[in-house]
């Protein structure tokens, strides 16, 4: 299998680039499944659509869990598929001095602390979506203050801290290009949050705040489990100066349970998928459950109507207006 990698550094770069920038950031904690693709297809078509350039960027912060195997793994399979990118593959694990830079703005602000809980930190390094906890929130800490706390202080304990943004009274309101106005109330409905762990791995907010500032993503297409999560980073991006992006969610794929799709329902990933279809029958199918085209068009395969077509061909077709506000059930 090919190996796919690049410098840390390339593609930092400010906003404003002609049809502007989309990114597509998955954890390679596995195989993607037919959800993931849904994703990452509406989110190349969506910058596409408006001739700008699509960004993969690597989530590999979580250091148990992520290998480089599911990496390339991914990489061949959006390849396969046609869903190629113009930028990357950026990997999260190489850009820890650009995480240590904003960690220390946030200290100077005195908006940080240490706590010397457990509960929640090991979710802290994945996007909210795949812990189903939330957003990596602390509550009932022992605690101290960053700027206060010494060596001989935390020699009183035996376990080291991790590093924790305290909140404040906020009330986030974004548009959201599919699901419309969102309100967000930062310190009810998230709390204060975990920016880095006490084995060092970085949370999974922090990092993915700076990247989509430094590398100019101007729109950020994701499942709608994450509506909430795009008001705690625009607050993050706030106190770190950086400029607010677009954002748009989508409906989730679900299982016959009515459950997200996740990469334990292995029917559904692309390893069993691609011993049955086509990367052009699989495109055209997600096409139909976006709407993006009817399913009256004439299948490809009259026994088991499937529709074929490449992300290209969707690309003049895709609205927002189009895809559907419900979980698409398969």
């Amino acid at each position: 299998m090919k190996a796919y990698h690049t410098s840390p550094t390339r593609g930092e770069m400010p906003a404003g680039q002609r049809g502007g920038r989309g990114r597509f950031a998955p954890s390679p904690t596995g195989r993607m499944h037919l959800g993931n693709v849904f994703s990452a297809l509406l989110s190349w078509l969506s910058v596409k659509s408006k001739g700008g350039k699509w960004l993969l960027r690597i989530e590999d912060i979580d250091p148990q869990r992520s290998k480089q195997q599911y990496a390339d793994q991914i990489m061949e399979d959006l390849e396969w598929l046609g869903l190629t990118w113009d930028e990357g593959p950026y990997y999260q694990s190489e850009r820890g001095e650009r995480y240590e830079e904003y960690l220390e703005k946030l200290r100077q602000q005195d908006l940080l602390y240490l706590s010397y809980k457990t509960r929640a930190e090991r979710l802290a390094v994945s996007a909210p979506q795949e812990n189903d906890n939330g957003n990596g929130n602390v509550n009932d800490t022992l605690t101290l203050r960053y700027a206060d706390a010494t060596i001989r202080e935390q020699a009183h304990y035996d376990n080291k801290p991790s590093i924790v943004l305290r909140t404040t009274p906020s009330i986030i309101t974004y548009h959201d290009q599919h699901y419309g106005e969102q309100t967000i109330n930062i310190k009810e409905d998230i709390g204060d949050f975990i920016v880095r762990r006490r084995d060092g791995a970085w949370a999974y907010q922090l990092a993915v705040v700076v990247d989509d500032a430094l590398m100019g993503v101007t729109e950020v297409v994701r499942g709608r489990d994450l509506l909430q999560s795009a008001g705690q980073q625009i607050y993050l991006g706030g106190l770190l100066g950086f400029p607010r992006m677009e954002y748009a969610h989508l409906p989730l794929l679900c299982n016959e349970a009515g459950q997200r799709l996740s990469k334990r329902d292995k029917s559904m990933d692309l390893g069993q998928l691609r011993e049955h279809y086509s990367a052009e029958e699989i495109i055209g199918k997600l096409a139909v459950l976006a709407h993006l085209i009817e399913d009256k068009k004439e299948p490809c395969l009259d026994d088991q109507a499937r529709f074929c077509c490449k992300p290209a061909d969707l690309v003049p077709l895709f609205d927002w207006k189009k895809v559907p506000l419900e979980d698409i059930i398969l």
